[in-house]
C-alpha cells in the first residue's frame, strides 16, 4: 500500500507591505514554479512529483492563494521585480524556471529580464502574447462549468468536479484570486505588447508544452513562444486540455524533469 506523501507546510516570507506564501520541498537543483490564474495555495501531485527530483519552490503570486495582496505589486513589470527580490531573499542565484498559463507568461517575462540566471525554461500552455487570429478565452466572463470543461480532457474528471458544489471558502478564494489576476491581466487582456521584443534575450534551453485541445490559451500561443525564443522546443501533450499538469501530473512532471536533466544548460 502506497502511503500518501506529506504535504509541506507553506512558509510565510516578508515581502514589501506584507507576506507571501510559498511551498518548498526537495533537494538538488532549485526550480521555481509559477502557477496559473487558478491553483494557488495548493500542493498538488505535480508539485510532489517534481519535488522528488529537485528543490521545488512554489510561491503564491501576490494577492493569490495564501499570499497577502501587496498592492504595490500592480503590474506585470512589478511582478517580475517582486520575483527578483524573492529570489534574492531566498538566496537563489541560478535556477530552472517553470510556469503554467499566467505563470508561463510571468516566467517568460522573468527569463527575458535575467537571462544569465535562468538555466532552463519550461512554459506550459503559456499566456502573455497577442495572437489576433487565436485570442484567449475571456476568463472574467466564462461560466464556472465551462471553465472546468476547458481545463480537463477526461469527462470523468469534469463530471466529478461539477458534481461537488464549491464551498463558501472556495468561492471566496476564487474571487480573491480573480481580483489579483485582474490587476495583471485585464488591460491589456492577458498579454504584454512589449514582451515579444524581449523574448530573443532568453539564452537558456527552453521547452514549450502545448495541450492537445486548448480553448483558454490556444496552441497558436505556444507556437508563437517557440518561434520567438531562440532554440526553443515545442511539444504536444496528448489527451490534455489547458489544465494539463493538474490532470496528468505524472506525465507532465516526467516531461519537465526529463528536459531539465537532458538539455545542456551550458550550450548557450
Amino acid at each position: 500500500m502506497t502511503v500518501p506523501a506529506a504535504v509541506p507546510t507553506p512558509t510565510r516570507v516578508p515581502m514589501g507591505s506584507g507576506e507571501i506564501s510559498l511551498f518548498r520541498k526537495g533537494s538538488g537543483r532549485p526550480v521555481l514554479f509559477l502557477h496559473a490564474a487558478g491553483g494557488a495555495g495548493n500542493w498538488e501531485p505535480f508539485h510532489e512529483r517534481m519535488s522528488e527530483a529537485v528543490d521545488l519552490i512554489a510561491p503564491d503570486h501576490p494577492g493569490f492563494g495564501l499570499s497577502d495582496e501587496l498592492p504595490e505589486v500592480a503590474t506585470m513589470a512589478d511582478l517580475v521585480q517582486h520575483y527578483l527580490r524573492l529570489l534574492d531573499v531566498l538566496g537563489v542565484d541560478r535556477f530552472d524556471l517553470v510556469g503554467a498559463s499566467f505563470g508561463g507568461w510571468t516566467a517568460a517575462e522573468l527569463a527575458s529580464t535575467i537571462p544569465d540566471r535562468v538555466e532552463h525554461l519550461v512554459l506550459m500552455a503559456p499566456a502573455g502574447l497577442s495572437v489576433p487570429e487565436a485570442p484567449p478565452a475571456d476568463l472574467f466572463s466564462m461560466a464556472p462549468p465551462d471553465l472546468v470543461r476547458a481545463l480537463f480532457y477526461d469527462d470523468a474528471l469534469v463530471e466529478a468536479a461539477l458534481s461537488a458544489p464549491p464551498t463558501p471558502e472556495q468561492i471566496a478564494q476564487t474571487e480573491k484570486d480573480m481580483a489579483a489576476f485582474a490587476r495583471f491581466a485585464r488591460d491589456p487582456y492577458l498579454h504584454d505588447p512589449e514582451l515579444p521584443a524581449r523574448l530573443p534575450r532568453i539564452s537558456c534551453p527552453a521547452l514549450v508544452i502545448a495541450a492537445e485541445i486548448d480553448v483558454i490559451v490556444p496552441r497558436a500561443h505556444s507556437e508563437a513562444y517557440a518561434k520567438a525564443i531562440p532554440g526553443a522546443e515545442l511539444r504536444d501533450l496528448p489527451r490534455t486540455r489547458h489544465g494539463l499538469h493538474h490532470e496528468r501530473p505524472d506525465e507532465v512532471a516526467a516531461e519537465v524533469l526529463g528536459f531539465l536533466a537532458g538539455s545542456d544548460a551550458t550550450a548557450r
